[in-house]
């Protein structure tokens, strides 16, 4: 696509959009990695995931799509070396009468809500395992089915094992799991940890209340310590040496008084500092302003937050319409951008955003685009407002910046500041 042929975002600030993609038709996107000149990109209603060759940023090209099993979906995903890591879920927003309604999705134990229902049809769950020795033809070698509702993110940077969210049958939600990749055409779930009241089949009963959600929603590992976020439950710290017993190092939960959503963790071990995003969920803010974090974490056993990053001021972006506030965080993967002091997110209807945070404390803005809206709408649900939801955000080792919206395609956008 030429840069005359671009759309132009709404606002940018030491960000210029050098390159745009509807991947094929399928301009939802959610989690993407970028791996040897291609972009992997999984899709929330298209299902399945996409392949678009990016090795010339300025015309990137869809190569490839990747149905979903029946009534599945694969909106995440994982790459390292010839491997590519696909999860495998219920398709949960096609349950038209039961999530559609984005409330009931985020206010409510997604496991007990499925198992109260009739399974009328079959779907797969757990992790699907791809050669990608040729990028743009991943061929399946492996597979890891579980009993539940699926897996909803993952996290592996190679080495023996892989780390999941997994609603497992039993469980009123995603717990963390470990998964054993010694073999990749024959991974093995071997651990499990999970907040107190979660584990049903053993009779443990939730004391957190209606209305909110305790679940794990991502964690991500450095070394052998596991940062995992649990939405309305909040961070745990969990020391996996053992990784068939994970153990607690520390819960903090600061919801209330904030409003839970608690997302995505990012450690920068070499300053002892935790980045955490705590995710917008409803429209014009009506779970409440939501925040990134910066929290000290130099005695594990007791995190500290020190500031929150700033927020998006050009605009009432909360009257816009859609989701407004943080989602996802380029996360430091080996080979890509690593950085301890720039720091790149997704916040929903204000796009993309850069941060210094050489004084932690003092978080300083340095860069923004903002996408134009969406011409076509893929997402499905009844009356979602045509207004860009920035999902995820990656930069590779040059420092582009690649970003995903739920309807808008593939962003690609060179960083100024």
């Amino acid at each position: 696509m030429a840069s005359t042929d671009l759309p132009k975002p709404d606002f940018a600030r030491n960000m210029t959009l050098i390159g745009h993609s509807d991947i094929g038709g399928r301009g939802d996107g959610l989690q993407l990695m970028v791996h040897r000149g291609y972009a992997y990109v999984a899709h929330p209603w298209s299902q399945g995931f996409s392949i678009v060759d990016v090795r010339d940023p300025k015309s990137p090209k869809t190569v490839n799509y990747v149905p979903a099993p029946a009534n599945t979906w694969n909106i995440h995903l994982q790459t390292h070396d010839d491997l590519l890591l696909v999860i495998n879920a219920l398709d949960l927003f096609a349950d038209v009468e039961t999530f559609t309604d984005e409330k009931a999705y985020y206010t409510q134990s997604v496991g007990e809500t499925v198992a109260s229902r009739k399974r009328e049809r079959a779907w797969t769950a757990g992790m699907s395992v791809f050669d990608i020795s040729v990028p743009d033809r991943p061929r399946k070698i492996g597979q890891l089915d579980v009993e539940g509702v699926g897996f909803h993110r993952l996290w592996y940077v190679g080495g023996r094992y892989a780390y999941a969210s997994a609603l497992l049958d039993g469980f009123t939600d995603y717990i963390f799991v470990t998964i054993d990749m010694a073999d990749p055409t024959r991974p093995e779930l071997v651990g499990q940890w999970w907040l107190p009241g979660m584990n049903r089949a053993a009779g443990e009963t939730p004391d957190w209340g209606d209305g909110k959600r305790y679940a794990l929603h991502h964690a991500l590992v450095h070394g052998d310590t596991a940062y995992a976020c649990w939405r309305d439950g909040g961070l745990t710290l969990l020391d996996i040496k053992d990784h068939s017993a994970p153990r607690l190092i520390k819960h903090h939960n600061w919801c209330p008084p904030y409003g839970g959503g608690t997302h995505s963790p990012l450690p920068l071990p070499g300053r002892g500092l935790l980045v955490v995003a705590d995710e917008a969920v409803l429209d014009n803010e009506e779970d409440g302003r939501k925040h990134t974090w910066i929290f000290d974490i130099r005695v594990p056993e007791n995190p500290i937050s020190i500031s929150t990053f700033p927020i998006p001021t050009e605009i009432d972006y909360t009257k816009k319409g859609g989701h407004f506030g943080p989602h996802n965080l380029h996360e430091n993967r080996p080979g890509s951008f690593v950085s301890e002091t720039l720091i790149f997110a997704t916040w929903q209807n204000a796009g993309i955003r850069a941060f210094d945070i050489s004084n932690p404390y003092r978080p300083v803005e340095t860069g923004a685009l903002v996408p134009a809206g969406p011409t076509v709408m893929t997402d499905r649900r009844p009356g979602r407002p045509k207004v860009i939801q920035s999902a995820d955000v990656f930069v590779d080792a040059r420092g582009l910046i690649y970003a995903t919206d739920y309807n808008a395609g593939l962003e690609i956008i060179e960083y100024g500041g």
